[in-house]
């Protein structure tokens, strides 16, 4: 295994360096006290191709990989936690799906446009009673007439007000054994029967744009349906472990953000006569961050690795995702800390970072479902 990045890996990080620093940094703060979703940001990362990173040119894409990809979700989680976490889930989530499971029909018509950044994916799994028991879907379709009509709710599903297309998961039928088939479906923006809010007040990466779908007798064609309808619940499973790399690569980037303001404050920050960055407990702290934080920049960086490499990643991407969002967690935290009453005021940032970090530890799997599939792995 060689983590050594190629020539087109550092231009790509550093090109979408430049873009966080440059036009989304200035308009962190905003986008979280006014908990705007920035479309306009979005308009602009998807000319530069960033929507397009994972995806080959043929469909629209640049041809990149998953360990580029995540370099970019670090880069960009790195200046703000709801950027980086819609961006993360626009192509882990949103597009992806399109790229490992379509025909090439569906590919044309949805993934392509997606991956030119012409517009955002999203993909409505979560309900109200089915968030980590996924199987417990309640959302029914029926297939009458060369159409599948589909009824039922989802909730906190990201990018979804601004999607132009959505893949949502549906009981289709019963398999022999009595067990429900879990079948996926894209529906395009502004289909008939799909109503769309954003009705959440949250705690963090509030620019994020988090919707509630409501179906009611919404038409596809027969067609819209996505992959082998007998394996939709292993499909989105397979999807969620992608996905799982880049929430880790996102919380990478929230946690070495918290380092560097939490070491450049430590530095300036006079107590005592002298910097508290000379303190022993101040220094405990940093070394304790900056190891975390490469660790689970290594772990991130093999899981995308063994997928690039067409390798088992499931462990992997467990493990990355559960270290990173847990290290971005307490980096922030020992950020705010170190910043002490400072680091309570929103115009310093690292309350900011602690806010966006907790997500991490929820979504996509919250950390007890991680050390489920990471003991399953192991063959408990």
């Amino acid at each position: 295994m060689n983590f050594e990045l190629t020539k087109e890996q550092e231009m790509t990080r550093k090109m979408v360096r430049d873009f966080a620093d440059g036009v989304i940094r200035p308009r962190a703060i905003e986008i979280d006290e006014k908990a705007e979703f920035p479309k306009d940001i979005f308009d602009e990362m998807g000319k530069l191709g960033l929507l397009g990173i994972p995806f080959p040119e043929e469909y629209g894409g640049s041809g990149g990989d998953t360990v580029t990809y995540a370099l970019a979700v670090e880069e960009i989680g790195k200046v703000c936690g709801s950027t980086g976490l819609s961006y993360a889930a626009a192509v882990s989530l949103g597009a992806s799906p399109l790229y490992y499971f379509g025909t090439e029909e569906q590919k044309k018509q949805f993934l392509v446009p997606l991956a030119k950044g012409e517009g955002l994916g999203s993909f409505g799994l979560t309900e109200p009673n089915a968030g980590s028991d996924a199987g417990g879907t309640k959302t029914r379709a029926e297939l009458k007439n060369g159409h599948y009509v589909i009824n039922g709710e989802k909730c906190w599903i990201t990018n979804a007000e601004y999607a132009r297309s959505i893949i949502v998961t549906a009981v289709s039928g019963k398999r022999a054994d009595g067990k429900n088939i879990i079948s996926a479906f894209i529906i395009p923006k502004d289909t008939p029967g799909m109503k769309i809010t954003s009705p959440y007040e949250k705690m963090g990466v509030r620019g994020s744009n988090t919707s509630e779908i409501i179906l009611e007798d919404v038409e596809v064609p027969e067609e819209n349906l996505l992959g082998d309808p007998e394996k939709g619940f292993k499909q989105f499973l397979y999807t969620l472990d992608g996905g799982r790399i880049s929430i880790a690569a996102l919380a990478v980037g929230i946690a070495q953000a918290s380092l560097d303001k939490a070491l450049a404050y430590a530095k300036e920050r006079k107590q005592f006569g002298q910097s508290i960055s000379n303190f022993q407990a101040i220094q405990f702290k940093l070394a304790d961050m900056a190891m975390e934080v490469e660790l689970a920049r290594n772990m991130v960086m093999k899981a995308a690795w063994l997928k690039d490499q067409g390798k088992p990643f499931a462990k992997e991407a467990a493990f990355a995702k559960l270290y990173a969002s847990e290290t971005s967690f307490r980096s922030s935290n020992e950020a705010i800390q170190i910043h002490g009453g400072y680091g309570y005021m929103r115009e310093y940032e690292v309350e900011r970072y602690l806010r966006d970090a907790k997500l991490l530890e929820i979504g996509e799997g919250t950390s007890e479902i991680q050390r489920l599939v990471i003991a399953r792995q192991l063959g408990c």
